[in-house]
């Protein structure tokens, strides 16, 4: 069994304590202020290329569900028909494709994580130093 000596009491473990958990405190708000708003533009940028394709996208699906419907003709089908047919088909797979993208903004993903990982690291370090205070005056 390993016996480490320590130099310092509990009081002046507790006092040291008093006085670092303020700024530990002001360190890790630091953190999560620093981490929300990288989270924060990387939306913004998400966004910004969002509108952009969807700008650029909508009057292209519109071009090709045109020339969808015209194929169905020329194959037969009457105009009325032809436009459900496509009209169905694109409400499903836009439904489909709306739904996934809902499951996958999850509120999850703005957690600041690496400040949260942090404080649980700064919580253990803490227990572990006041354990082996304890266990160093009941050695004295």
């Amino acid at each position: 069994m390993v016996t480490r000596s320590y130099d310092r009491s509990i009081p002046e473990i507790i006092s040291d304590l008093l006085t670092q958990f303020p700024m530990l405190v002001r360190k890790e708000s630091q953190l999560a202020r620093v981490e929300m708003s990288e989270k924060l533009g990387q939306i913004a940028v998400a966004i910004g290329f969002l509108v952009v394709g969807a700008v650029l996208l909508i009057p292209a699906i519109v071009i090709l569900l045109q020339a969808a419907v015209a194929a169905l003709q020329r194959a037969g089908v009457q105009m009325p028909a032809a436009a459900l047919i496509v009209g169905g088909i694109a409400f499903v797979i836009g439904l489909i494709l709306l739904l996934i993208g809902i499951g996958r903004m999850k509120v999850r993903s703005l957690v600041p994580d690496k400040t949260i990982g942090q404080m649980q690291q700064d919580a253990i370090v803490a227990k572990r130093q006041v354990r082996s205070g304890d266990d160093y005056q009941r050695a004295a």
